[in-house]
């Protein structure tokens, strides 16, 4: 994508333009939280922030920091050139089912391997989900998980538009 079709960088902004493809997946110091029905069902100050060209980063949580029996494998699988083969989890809170709230890797490729086991959580099928307090924007699409925050800028892919990128 040309760089005249970037949106402009305000301060302290990244340009998803700059992520690598493949993608990197780097364990990030961050509060990352996630709220389902009144309760955090994740924190994590030890998430892996997964950033890849034209999408928002997605951040996984590792399984300890995931509330116990919240999550039940959910239906289906996914297939992602980079990372393998994705399970898909459901959340159960207080008898309130959300099917495929998030997506984990139970055998990553090589490379990916520290993401095995953590779960991404699709900001859209929670309540809340933040980062440093912040309270994120679902990137657009069923199918992608991207967590657009204040410092990063786009266009994102799943937009109107985007399906050719």
């Amino acid at each position: 994508m040309p760089a005249r079709h970037r949106d402009p960088l305000g301060p302290g902004q990244e340009s998803v333009w700059d992520y690598p493809r493949p993608p990197s997946a780097e364990v990030t110091g961050r509060l990352v939280e996630v709220e389902l029905g009144g309760r955090i069902i994740a924190r994590t100050t030890r998430a892996v922030r997964v950033c890849e060209t034209s999408h928002p980063p997605v951040y996984y949580v590792p399984p300890d920091d995931v509330v116990p029996g919240v999550l039940e494998r959910g239906h289906g699988t996914s297939w992602c050139e980079w990372k393998g083969a994705a399970t898909y989890w459901d959340a159960v809170v207080d008898g309130r089912r959300v099917p495929a709230v998030g997506w984990s890797y139970d055998r990553p490729t090589p490379g990916y391997e520290h993401l095995r086991g953590a779960v991404a959580f699709y900001p859209s099928r929670v309540d809340v989900a933040r980062v440093d307090g912040v309270v994120v924007r679902a990137q657009a699409g069923d199918f992608y998980g991207g967590w657009i925050t204040p410092d990063v800028a786009g266009p994102f892919k799943g937009e109107p538009g985007t399906l050719g990128w």
